[in-house]
């Protein structure tokens, strides 16, 4: 399951945006975020770096975990 560091998270609304960008390009993905820590956990079948251009398109900074 990547993971991925994302910055500028700061509320809920910003936690429904990023969910939403994850599911825009893989609606059946399973989106896990910890608004503490700054850290979303996707269970997806697209690649790593798709998913960090979907969240940076939502308007954050998206750095994979390793």
């Amino acid at each position: 399951m990547p993971s991925f560091d994302v910055r500028g998270m700061t509320c809920g609304h910003c936690v429904k945006a990023v969910t939403a960008s994850i599911h825009e390009i893989d609606p059946a993905a399973k989106v896990d975020v910890d608004l503490a820590a700054g850290v979303v956990k996707v269970e997806s079948d697209r690649p790593a770096d798709s998913i960090a251009k979907a969240i940076v398109e939502a308007g954050y900074e998206a750095s994979p975990i390793s």
